[in-house]
Order: C-alpha cells, then structure tokens, then sequence
C-alpha cells in the first residue's frame, strides 16, 4: 500500500528540488515524490523523503547511538542549548519563516525553535535513517529528508530564512545559497572545555581540535559575516547511566569500547557543558 504524504513534509514541498536535475520540483505521486522527467525517491513509511541516492559520505547515527541520545535528550541536560538555538533564531525570522536544520538528527533542536515560532515550518537532513526516525516525528511542523551535507542540498536557491547546525558538519557554501538575504546561519559547536570532565575518564573520546575555531571562521568568512555571538556554559549532573548514554550518543561511541563504558569505570557525576552559538548574516 501506497505511504500517504505526510503533513509536515506536504508543507516542505515547494523547498525542494530533484537532487537529480536540480532544478526541478517534486510532486507526491502513489508513496513517492516525483520530478516531471520521472526520477522517483521513496517516502518511508517512517514519515521521511529518502532523496540521498549513491554512496554516503557518512552513515551518521546508528540505531544504538539514536536510542542513547533520544534518552540523554530526555533528560533535559541539553535544554539551554536549545533555548539558544531557538532564541537566536526567533531573533531572525518572522513568525511564518522556514528553518532548516542541516545535520538534524532526532530533530531536538529544530523542534526547540519551532516551538518558540508557532506559525513557521521546519525541514531537517540528515544521513541517518535512524535518527530520521526520530526527526520525521519530533514537530508537527517538521519535515525530514535523508540528505548528505557534504552535497549540493536538494533545495530551491534563497527558500531558508534560518539555517541551523548544532553540533553537525558544515556546508558554507551550500548555507549561503539556500538562505534568503535577509536570512541567518545559527552555528552551535562544543569549546575546548566541552565534557572535560568525561574525556578525562574516557580517553578514547574524540576530543575537541583547538584550531577549530579558526577553521570555522576560515570557512565561513567568504561568505557570512558574525551578527550575534552567545557562549553557555554550565555544570551539568549526571547519573551514571546518563553519562554512558552522553559518550555513547556521540561519534566518540566508534572509538569506545563497551568494555570502556559497561565494565564499571569511574565516569564524572557532574560535567562542564560548554558551547558557542552565533548566528552569521550573509555577505
């Protein structure tokens, strides 16, 4: 049987474009959304579009990874990163604007702003199709498409009044052209000081590259400019259970054995939660 279009994605559907073509609308068509020439990419009966064809740049998120952050999420530890999120980008965008969120994941994040923008529309990529799972289910207004940031996005030129990147790869060329020129680049990553407190127990956690920085602004300087630049920090408490779940959420999980997490190694009960957020207008 035929998957019936979902609501949030009905919405989504004049952003995107034939990542095929790239040029041309898609239609829903019997579970399907179609271009006029007839390249086809499924809906999942999850409620996500499947546009990504070929091979992945990256797989993203496993489903042990999904589960643990769905649960660390939960919890609350992340909620003033999200505030931000959603704060800077209610700063920037009218009350009937888009977001998309680019690298998504559950759709925590963007869900966060929509909730603070009662008549905007969201759409999530993300490589994931676990993950997309999630996202596809996280907003009433949210749509959710499996994409890879590292390619050409499979959106019309100019249609975003935010993007969003929480803690996810990034495409400055790709954010500059989806943006309107009014629009604005909300870029959230991890200080130096980030889980300190866990990568001191946990050794094989990745940790943060102090050049980092620099090469995000190396990045982004040819084509936006800062606007906006918010540090939040905070100690954070952790059960253990939550502290396994904050290392096994993150691409640290690859590096980690589950002897390293389930074999009863001291990990911290309380951590440093530390981030930059700035939001960047077009140049």
């Amino acid at each position: 049987m035929p998957v019936s279009l979902p609501p949030a994605l009905d919405l989504s559907l004049d952003l995107l474009r034939c990542p095929t073509c790239r040029t041309r609308r898609l239609h829903p068509d019997h579970g399907a959304l179609r271009c006029p020439v007839g390249h086809a990419f499924d809906i999942s009966r999850h409620g996500y579009a499947g546009l990504l064809t070929g091979t992945r740049a990256t797989s993203g998120d496993d489903a042990a990874m999904v589960r643990a952050r769905d649960r660390f999420l939960s919890t609350g530890t992340y909620a003033p990163i999200r505030e931000v999120g959603a704060r800077l980008a209610a700063g920037a965008v009218a009350e009937r604007g888009t977001v998309v969120d680019v690298g998504c994941g559950t759709g925590y994040y963007l869900a966060g702003v929509l909730d603070q923008l009662p008549g905007a529309r969201g759409l999530g990529l993300d490589t994931s199709v676990r993950a997309l799972r999630s996202a596809a289910r996280a907003h009433d207004r949210a749509a959710a498409v499996a994409w890879d940031v590292f390619r050409p996005f499979p959106l019309a030129d100019g249609v975003a009044d935010v993007v969003l990147d929480v803690f996810a790869p990034r495409n400055p060329a790709e954010f500059h052209r989806v943006l309107r020129p009014t629009g604005r680049l909300i870029v959230v990553r991890p200080t130096g000081r980030h889980l300190a407190e866990l990568r001191g127990q946990v050794p094989a956690m990745v940790t943060v590259d102090p050049a980092k920085e620099e090469r995000l602004h190396q990045a982004l300087n040819p084509y936006f400019e800062v606007a906006v630049i918010e540090q939040v920090e905070y100690c954070a408490s952790l059960t253990r259970p939550e502290a396994l779940d904050l290392v096994a959420m993150t691409p640290s999980a690859r590096h980690v054995s589950r002897a390293d997490l389930h074999d009863g190694g001291v990990v911290p009960t309380r951590v440093t939660v530390s981030v930059l957020a700035t939001a960047y207008r077009r140049r």
